[in-house]
């Protein structure tokens, strides 16, 4: 016989195979309780919450406000329908968190019930650990975090922790919106499709209750006055009481309006100045006109708009937007490659343009943005039902976040100016000829709080 050169052995030991199948098992089940409780449903609880926090006080408002100022007239019924439609909105708050908070109940008790069984199953799989090797981890653990607290308490002094970059806001860390409260077409349903609507964030003495209205009414492009009514309801049935304040009686001619992205601050109406890559500044009561210009490279003409995948927004190269601090102003430039900036509007005679900001958003992913409490965020499409508050951009710290998820009921396809207002934290949309509110809700954190 030729000597093999292989040699056979048969090992026997008298362990006990470690049972695989079963670690897989618990890690599958930990995963699926991982996945299964997430912040998200947390967050919507406490979204739920906070909104009828708000929302009840503010309809005992109302309702007070309606006793004491009815006057049996158009007022007090248009008054007597936003209360009902709040009624609805506040029982279906009602409705949802009922039902979130018996599924919450029910996840909490198969979850227990789960964690349970993995407890058990870990347990009995530690058994396998005759070396003890898992117990030695979990005791040099327990040692090196008990020399850490040591060190730290002994030789070397607490360091305190590190303080969050605060800025003063009156509201709280913006957390979700809600709505729309009002949808009104005014008195031209149908017509001028583009446009912007709201309130002045620094209304003149005896204007606190006035909202404005600017309608492209010349080619969906153009514009050369602002609307104005001396209450909300008078806006949703369409009496334009003082009326029409004229920039000149021309359209579209040397700083008339160019886009719907406009705001009213100050007694003073913000727009894109026709033909120029300049921000105009209308004083409504003086009617004079002062421009401030933009850097050069500005993208203006439509070469710089909103956009979505199916279509993009003409004229909106320059967006507008108002916070409790003041006037803002959005737009692009070629030597930024279509990213949006960001330039803070002084309240100087003439304006001048403040502190600027870069950001890392393309302007052509984005359908809308707005500002509030110094941060800007950004909208983008979703669907004709849906619109996004996808990114924001925090001016205090610099910090970015693409991550945003709240979410916007639309009432029509296209979401075509979008201004945020400080006075009662109200979104106004404008939508296809129609105009939107939207409820924001604020988390309070007390007065500084990281974004």
């Amino acid at each position: 016989k030729v000597p093999s050169d292989n040699c056979h052995c048969e090992l026997i030991s008298s362990e006990k195979p470690f049972p695989y199948d079963k670690l897989k098992k618990a890690q599958a089940s930990a995963l699926s309780c991982t996945n299964t409780i997430t912040s998200q449903k947390a967050s919507a609880l406490d979204s739920l919450l906070l909104g009828l926090n708000r929302r009840l006080p503010q309809l005992e408002h109302d309702v007070a406000m309606l006793e004491k100022e009815d006057d049996r007239t158009l007022y007090g019924a248009l008054s007597l329908h936003i209360i009902e439609n709040e009624l609805t909105e506040i029982q279906q708050m009602i409705d949802t968190l009922n039902s979130t908070t018996t599924e919450s109940k029910h996840l909490s008790e198969n979850m227990a019930q789960q964690l349970e069984n993995i407890k058990e199953e870990m347990d009995k799989l530690e058994k396998f650990d005759t070396m003890q090797v898992v117990k030695r981890q979990q005791a040099n653990q327990r040692l090196k975090r008990d020399l850490d607290q040591c060190r730290n308490n002994g030789v070397h002094p607490p360091i305190p922790p590190t303080q969050p970059t605060g800025r003063t806001c009156p509201h709280g860390r913006f957390l979700n919106i809600t709505g729309p409260r009002v949808q009104t077409a005014g008195e031209y349903p149908g017509s001028y499709k583009y446009g912007a609507w709201g309130r002045d964030p620094k209304p003149e003495p005896g204007k606190e209750s006035w909202h404005w209205r600017v309608m492209l009414t010349s080619s969906n492009r153009y514009a050369h006055y602002v609307r104005l009514y001396s209450s909300l309801s008078s806006l949703i049935v369409g009496i334009s009481v003082p009326g029409n304040v004229q920039i000149h009686s021309s359209n579209p001619t040397t700083n008339t309006i160019q886009g719907p992205n406009v705001v009213l601050y100050a007694g003073a109406l913000y727009y894109n100045c026709y033909n120029k890559d300049a921000v105009c500044r209308f004083n409504l009561t003086s009617k004079s006109v002062t421009s401030l210009d933009l850097p050069k490279g500005t993208r203006y003409n439509s070469k710089g708009d909103f956009c979505h995948l199916e279509e993009c927004y003409p004229y909106t190269d320059l967006d507008l937007a108002t916070d409790e601090s003041g006037v803002w102003v959005v737009y692009t430039t070629t030597q930024g490659f279509g990213n949006l900036l960001l330039s803070k509007v002084e309240e100087s005679e003439p304006p001048k343009l403040g502190k600027t900001w870069r950001t890392s958003v393309y302007k052509r992913s984005v359908t809308n943005t707005f500002m509030a409490c110094g941060v800007l965020y950004a909208t983008r499409y979703v669907n004709k039902n849906m619109e996004e508050i996808f990114y924001s951009f925090d001016t205090m710290t610099g910090k970015e976040n693409f991550n945003v998820g709240i979410f916007i009921n639309k009432v029509s396809s296209d979401i075509l100016s979008l201004n945020y207002s400080p006075v009662d934290q109200m979104l106004h949309a404008y939508c296809d000829a129609q105009m939107v509110s939207y409820k924001v809700l604020f988390e309070l954190m007390g007065s500084n709080f990281p974004y």
